[in-house]
């Protein structure tokens, strides 16, 4: 039998897709707010929602990397008065595109049933009877938080699995979409009917389940430019790992999209990926990723998926949050350091507010990433940005920051 030979993309050619598909091959510029910062949420799909503040919140450094014009307030008005962005889920609260909600139906339906009964079992009892009075209240009295329902209950410090049952209640609504953000304050959700926040021409459109699952794996696979059916499910969480397989099989037969063999780093085999015909065409024009180092969230969508980031460009990384610290290998919080089509290192730094100053710890460079002066003085340059960016005016370093491989 004769095997058929797939078209392959080497993996400097796979690098420079997946990097301009994120948007991290070209020259970070542009106002960085109303429909410039929104067409960059759209190109990327959505931005992940963190609340650790190390430096900056995970979804302005995320905005930071790609215009470093950007100010939170920009996300804000965008997010909170234009009602042009909304915050739900996909792998993780993230901040989505509008227009894109209607998709999120097939999400609330189908965690209406699965939430009710798993966090029965994780949560404390008796959520489900607060689920009335809770709406009840938002509706009579409007915006709440978790400090205003459920008053009488016992408030416990077990974590953020140990909520009362009352906000149990207001997460469920929100996930199930009765509910919306409208708003965060000190990174504190608010919440208010989903008619008083989300557009009624926008809210009252409910697609097909076949129209949502046709949706989320194109659109998945344009914004990863080649994936394999897992990672396409994976990308916003919508359908299931059986639906992303369905669809490949189905659009593969109908000529939409084809197989290749993505090569990846030495000691990982080449992967063979779905991608659309017409990107064999768009390989020639890609645009040589920027040589401006960029300091990335853990979060960057570029990252989110560790062992892809892993294959492609042979970069581990995982957080050291609740690793105990004698334990850790780098530290509490590194952030990844792009320069061109590599990740070249991570860096441990903290944004000391109270003292003015963004306090570099140390910086860890890839095996076989020469330190040189250029390279130095670029990684310096983002700093001294980064610092403006967390609204300190100065950048400290460690005597013995420069570490080695």
């Amino acid at each position: 039998m004769t095997r058929i030979i797939l078209p392959r993309l080497d993996n400097r050619q796979a690098r420079h897709l997946f990097l301009d598909k994120h948007g991290l091959a070209e020259a970070p510029k542009g106002p960085a707010k109303g429909e410039d910062l929104l067409n960059v949420i759209r190109q990327i799909g959505f931005v992940q929602v963190d609340s650790i503040n190390t430096v900056a919140r995970a979804h302005h450094m995320i905005l930071f990397a790609r215009r470093p014009a950007y100010k939170e307030t920009a996300l804000k008005k965008l997010l909170e008065k234009d009602r042009a962005l909304f915050e739900h889920w996909t792998h993780d609260a993230s901040i989505i595109p509008t227009e894109f909600y209607p998709h999120w139906h097939l999400h609330f339906r189908r965690h209406r049933e699965k939430l009710s009964e798993r966090w029965q079992k994780w949560r404390r009892e008796g959520f489900l009877d607060k689920i009335d009075g809770v709406l009840q209240q938002i509706t009579e009295t409007g915006t709440c938080t978790s400090g205003d329902v459920g008053e009488n209950e016992q408030r416990k410090s077990g974590g953020w699995w140990d909520w009362h049952p009352s906000k149990t209640a207001l997460e469920y609504l929100w996930r199930t979409g009765e509910l919306a953000v409208c708003h965060r304050t000190n990174f504190q959700k608010a919440y208010d009917l989903s008619e008083r926040v989300i557009p009624q021409d926008i809210r009252s459109n409910v697609p097909h389940e076949a129209e949502t699952i046709e949706w989320a794996a194109t659109n998945a696979l344009a914004r990863l430019g080649f994936a394999t059916s897992g990672e396409i499910a994976a990308f916003w969480d919508l359908i299931t790992p059986a639906e992303a397989k369905d669809w490949c099989q189905k659009a593969l037969a109908d000529g939409r999209i084809i197989e290749a063999d993505i090569e990846m780093v030495p000691g990982h085999k080449p992967r063979q990926s779905f991608l659309f015909p017409e990107t064999l065409d768009q390989l020639a024009d890609l645009p040589e990723p920027t040589s401006r180092v960029r300091i990335l969230s853990p979060f960057d969508p570029a990252l989110r998926d560790r062992k892809r980031a892993e294959r492609l460009f042979g970069f581990h990384y995982r957080i050291e949050v609740f690793v105990p610290e004698p334990k850790r290998q780098y530290g509490y919080y590194v952030f990844p350091v792009l320069e061109g089509d590599r990740l070249i290192g991570r860096i441990d730094m903290k944004a000391l507010r109270a003292e003015d100053r963004l306090h570099v710890r140390a910086f860890w460079p890839e095996l076989g990433v020469r330190p040189s002066k250029a390279r130095l003085k670029k990684l310096e340059a983002e700093l001294d940005r980064m610092a403006r960016f967390a609204g300190c005016s100065t950048t400290t370093f460690e005597p013995d920051w420069q570490r080695s491989a």
